[in-house]
């Protein structure tokens, strides 16, 4: 299979950057403006909105320069994997901004000022998101799939994404460090989701610098080893997050009117209890992903043996 890059002409990056760049990072930019402006207001899950928003806006300047002064022939990665990857990247991003902003923030910020100026910046996330996953489409159809090969449209690739998102969503609740300090076994649990988010990256990197021209057998055999440990691991964090902070016998709260945090009707951000629940929501989904990406690899595993 070639590996040559077919590049868009420079017509096509010109009406890409006029009608989805320069979109993006105006949506962005003012995303990232509007919650800044609200101060010491904007909450924990404020913050860590306005740090994505703004990672996506830089993210997307510098990929725009590079392509507008041509110089993606001079990256190591194939720069349609790289280009790809991070808009698929940037449209999760956005969209989990946008739903995570809205449900644990401004629905229970009053009605005022720096209500509007949350359900502003949560619109132009959602533009964002969109204007990006129309990126992704569009990328998809200037490249000749036939020709070259796209990491990120293989089903191994999808899962890796997914790995890593959900990963980064629970590092954004757990940015919350009181949730887990107090107790060893939740700080395994951090561990847990540390050591699979920095495999899970490695076997990304490794695919967009298309290693996957590497003998497939031990490549195979690696991600089935990163697969199977992976599971194990997000198993015992699991049952050891739900334990230790929904059981009474290890010093959880089964119920959330037991969280005084969660009494306090003048607070306008999640109470603790709420973020447990999406921190154990979050590690059973991407458990689940895990599984498949495991299922996957023990097929392809089997396949070759066959073979």
């Amino acid at each position: 299979m070639s590996t040559r890059q077919t590049s868009p002409d420079p017509v096509s990056m010109t009406i890409t950057c006029l009608c989805l760049r320069l979109p993006q990072l105006f949506s962005t930019c003012v995303a990232f403006s509007l919650v800044a402006d609200m101060g010491f207001g904007r909450g924990a899950i404020g913050n860590w909105s306005m740090s994505f928003w703004c990672i996506c806006f830089a993210m997307t300047f510098i990929i725009t320069v590079v392509e507008l002064c041509r110089l993606d022939s001079g990256f190591p990665f194939f720069w349609h994997n790289v280009s790809v990857t991070y808009t698929c990247y940037a449209a999760l991003i956005c969209l989990s901004a946008s739903i995570i902003y809205s449900i644990t923030y401004v629905q229970f910020l009053p009605d005022g000022p720096y209500r509007d100026r949350a359900i502003a910046a949560t619109a132009f996330s959602c533009i964002a998101s969109v204007l990006y996953v129309i990126e992704v489409a569009g990328l998809w159809a200037w490249y000749d799939l036939k020709e070259i090969f796209f990491y990120e449209h293989t089903t191994r690739a999808l899962l890796k994404v997914l790995e890593t998102f959900v990963a980064g969503v629970i590092f954004a609740f757990l940015s919350n460090t009181s949730l887990y300090l107090h107790q060893p076994a939740l700080e395994w649990c951090v561990a847990v989701y540390s050591i699979c988010f920095i495999l899970a990256a490695v076997v990304l990197l490794l695919g967009l610098a298309e290693w996957e021209y590497m003998p497939p057998g031990p490549f195979s055999i690696f991600q089935l080893v990163v697969s199977l440990y992976s599971v194990l691991f997000y198993i015992s964090a699991l049952v050891l997050w739900l334990l230790y902070q929904f059981s009474e016998e290890f010093g959880g709260l089964p119920q959330r009117y037991m969280d005084m945090s969660c009494s306090d009707e003048l607070s306008y951000d999640m109470c603790a209890w709420d973020q447990h629940l999406a921190v154990a929501v979050l590690t059973a989904i991407n458990l689940l992903v895990y599984v498949a990406d495991l299922g996957y690899w023990a097929l392809q595993f089997s396949v070759l043996t066959e073979h």
